[in-house]
């Protein structure tokens, strides 16, 4: 199915179903909540996830799993997707947060096939044999550190949100401190109890998840001086060490099978 909206679909009775979607570039769907799990696959472009516990970051040919009920907002950059939407009973093993994850080639050439199925596409034969497997396929992924998580405490993640919005390596603890009128060993100490990080840390990787959709349209050395590294091998050096690969593998020319900057 293609363009088609889940509640025209969501009364079929098939543990999964199959929907692709184009959207236009900087679209956002917002909070919203679907009663079936989601695999959200991007085939294109970057999408980031928000729900009220944190925030996930998609890159291009990642995935997202997203649980039943759960509230969330996602950013679409040039995203064209590839999801399914299954009944809960049908996946008791899915993860209880949103979870990025590779898909490598047999997943997405499975998700490409099962696009193109009817709503009440046959259960007996290729139809039911590809849906059955991509649950198999889902399962055998392994989470991916494309995530930053959000404080519970409404002041902390207006911070937070306020820093995702337009990261500044200028903004110190003082300053995050004084404008929650604590202490900053208090506010490094709150801070850590609620996220597991330092604030200095927890800002780090945001700059770092916030180069991923940057990394779209500019090289490598544009994001690194956008984002306040003092060279582009160090922001790469950091980069690397935080998603297991370096920067290059996720510019515009490296998707396009061009050399990567």
């Amino acid at each position: 199915m293609r363009n088609v909206p889940l509640a025209d679909v969501d009364h079929v009775d098939r543990a999964v179903l199959p929907i692709g979607t184009d959207y236009p570039p900087g679209q956002v769907l917002d909070w919203h909540r679907h009663r079936r799990a989601q695999f959200l696959y991007g085939a294109t472009g970057v999408m980031v996830v928000d729900t009220a516990e944190g925030t996930w970051t998609v890159p291009p040919e990642r995935a997202v799993l997203i649980p039943a009920a759960t509230r969330h907002r996602v950013r679409m950059l040039g995203v064209s997707t590839r999801s399914l939407y299954i009944e809960p009973d049908a996946v008791p093993w899915w993860p209880a947060t949103c979870t990025v994850v590779d898909v490598p080639p047999l997943l997405r050439e499975l998700l490409l096939a099962a696009v193109e199925f009817e709503a009440d596409y046959s259960l007996a034969g290729r139809e039911g044999c590809i849906a059955a497997l991509l649950l198999h396929e889902i399962a055998a992924r392994s989470p991916l550190p494309f995530h930053l998580g959000i404080p519970a405490a409404p002041d902390l993640a207006g911070l937070c949100r306020e820093y995702l919005a337009a990261p500044d390596a200028g903004v110190t603890n003082t300053a995050w401190a004084a404008s929650t009128a604590m202490s900053e060993r208090a506010f490094t100490r709150r801070f850590r109890a609620e996220t597991g990080d330092s604030p200095a840390v927890w800002r780090t990787r945001a700059r770092l998840l916030a180069a991923v959709p940057l990394l779209r349209t500019a090289s490598v050395s544009e994001v690194s001086s956008r984002l306040g590294y003092a060279s582009p091998a160090a922001f790469t050096a950091a980069f690397t060490r935080a998603f297991g690969l370096p920067p290059s593998r996720f510019t515009a020319s490296h998707q396009s099978g061009g050399p990567g900057r």
